[in-house]
């Protein structure tokens, strides 16, 4: 790649210090759209909060996907899933909102979105949301 393209131009959070959660998802062009390639993304630290009981929910994410023209930016990931720290939303809808957002920035030719949130009252919910078809899948 060359050190002068300016494909991080339009990054606004990237290379900043202190940094306050957004609902801003980021992208920089895919510099491969020729090929199908899978990008993973995964954190074990994702909060939210419960809607009924306002308590603490914690959740593994995975999020995998087939890039078309964009990238997400994985500084914009972090602040974004950090915004949800203070929010009251139900598993399933959260995960279904991360794919739509996803979705409506990168235009990917497939993105899937696991969630596994941890058990509590001893059950745990796991929720997988996907959106077209995995190439190379039938």
């Amino acid at each position: 790649m060359n050190p002068e393209s300016t494909d991080h131009s339009d990054l606004t959070e990237l290379g900043k210090g202190a940094t306050r959660p957004t609902r801003k998802l980021e992208t920089f062009p895919n510099q491969h759209e020729e090929r199908d390639y899978v990008v993973e993304l995964q954190t074990d630290e994702f909060t939210c909060l419960c809607p009924a009981t306002g308590q603490p929910d914690f959740a593994e994410i995975l999020i995998r996907y087939v890039p078309d023209q964009k990238i997400v930016e994985s500084k914009s990931l972090k602040l974004y899933l950090w915004s949800y720290r203070d929010e009251g939303i139900f598993h399933e809808h959260f995960a279904n909102v991360l794919l739509e957002d996803l979705v409506a920035v990168l235009s990917p030719r497939w993105c899937e979105v696991n969630t596994k949130f941890n058990s509590r009252g001893g059950i745990g919910i796991t929720v997988r949301a996907e959106h077209g078809k995995q190439p190379g899948k039938s």
